[in-house]
């Protein structure tokens, strides 16, 4: 299903109110830090978009399920009060019905020609057998293989345990515990392989090199199990330590931890990290963790790059299906995904002044969804940014 929603004509308190009233029944959740302009830099310098006629770009919209048709709608509202020149090819993926193979392939489409995406996060269930997760499918297809979420404090009043926390996580996407490699030999046993190759390794820990060189982070730290998975996880460790010394004459630092040491430091001196490199599997728990240091999941902004494709989502993968319909999930972390991807398409001046916005509906804390102890909806907090753009 394909819909040009840049081409409303109605305005944006009348689309959002509408959209609210009519929306008990779907949301979703964002990435990104504005104020400081944090860089996510491509792997390969020479990627460049995909669709663009007359200026205007064309990105590829899924909104997701649970709250992301909410969120979505919040940040389509906010870029068309802003003139942003981006029109949207919108696929309503769902990983609560079967696969349609059809849709599922439009979309891929539509990614492969467009170059970048924003999206949503996709269900996935837990027993249901053959059953694979979309999120999975379309990283290990279109090889998007550096995840990124930033943590970072945020200017508002809402009480936090830690002050000045800020740093990245970067996950490799397409191997580990995720390969979706599982097998019964027989009844009552299973196996689970968890796949590590020195390729993959290596240029996961050369992202995360580059993307401390780019923003001016002075340390990377390499989280690993490789006490007890020897060669699987020593394999990451050793990669990363080859690929730390090209590195030493840029003065950034190395050092690595293990990942239940990690989870504990995270909690106790978050402000010991800079630059995070690890699997899937401890990159998913860490987000986590950091995104409750920070306020919660629908602050922190995230996104997947590989050689050829960047698809911009929330930094923690949750669907808020207990708050779908409700109007009261915080666009946050979408819209801070949203503005990076505007950074990424070059469109600066648009990215700072709905930056700008954001950040002071949230530093002056007035207008705060239930999620940052506020009372205000969705819809609420949309306005409030489109009152500063």
């Amino acid at each position: 299903m394909l819909r040009n929603m840049s081409r409303a004509t109605r305005p944006a308190s009348a689309c959002l109110r509408a959209a609210a009233s009519r929306s008990m029944a779907a949301p979703v959740r964002a990435f990104g830090t504005v104020e400081t302009k944090t860089a996510l830099p491509p792997p390969d310098a020479k990627f460049a978009p995909g669709t663009v006629y007359g200026g205007q770009h064309t990105i590829t919209l899924i909104p997701g399920d649970g709250i992301g048709m909410e969120m979505a709608t919040a940040v389509k509202t906010i870029f068309k009060a802003a003139s942003v020149p981006v029109e949207w090819e919108q696929f309503d993926l769902s990983g609560y019905t079967k696969k349609d193979e059809g849709l599922l392939k439009e979309a891929m489409d539509s990614i492969r020609r467009n170059k970048v995406a924003l999206k949503g996060i996709l269900y996935t269930p837990v027993s249901r057998l053959g059953h694979s997760s979309l999120n999975v499918f379309l990283r290990k297809d279109l090889d998007i293989y550096a995840s990124t979420s930033i943590i970072e404090n945020l200017p508002g009043a809402w009480p936090t345990r830690h002050k000045n926390v800020n740093f990245a996580i970067i996950r490799e996407n397409t191997e580990g515990e995720y390969s979706g490699l599982e097998h019964t030999p027989v009844p009552g046993v299973v196996e689970s392989l968890k796949v590590v190759t020195r390729y993959k390794t290596e240029r996961i820990a050369k992202y995360a090199f580059d993307f401390a060189l780019k923003n001016g982070r002075k340390k990377v730290t390499a989280i690993h199990k490789a006490n007890i998975m020897k060669l699987g996880d020593g394999l990451f460790l050793n990669v990363c330590r080859e690929v730390a010394k090209k590195y030493e004459s840029s003065g950034i630092q190395f050092n690595d931890m293990i990942v239940d040491n990690a989870s504990m430091q995270l909690v106790s001196k978050p402000s010991q990290f800079d630059v995070i490199v690890c699997g899937n599997l401890y990159g998913n728990i860490l987000s986590n963790v950091g995104a409750a240091i920070v306020g919660g999941p629908g602050i922190v902004p995230g996104a997947n790059f590989g050689a050829n494709y960047a698809v911009f989502e929330p930094g923690c993968r949750h669907v808020g299906k207990d708050i779908q319909g409700h109007n009261s999930a915080n666009p946050t972390a979408l819209l801070l995904s949203s503005i990076h991807m505007l950074r990424h398409l070059g469109l600066d001046e648009h990215a700072n002044r709905i930056s700008q916005a954001l950040m002071k509906v949230i530093k002056e804390s007035k207008v705060l969804t239930p999620d940052l102890g506020g009372s205000h909806s969705t819809t609420d907090f949309t306005l409030a940014v489109i009152g500063n753009l």
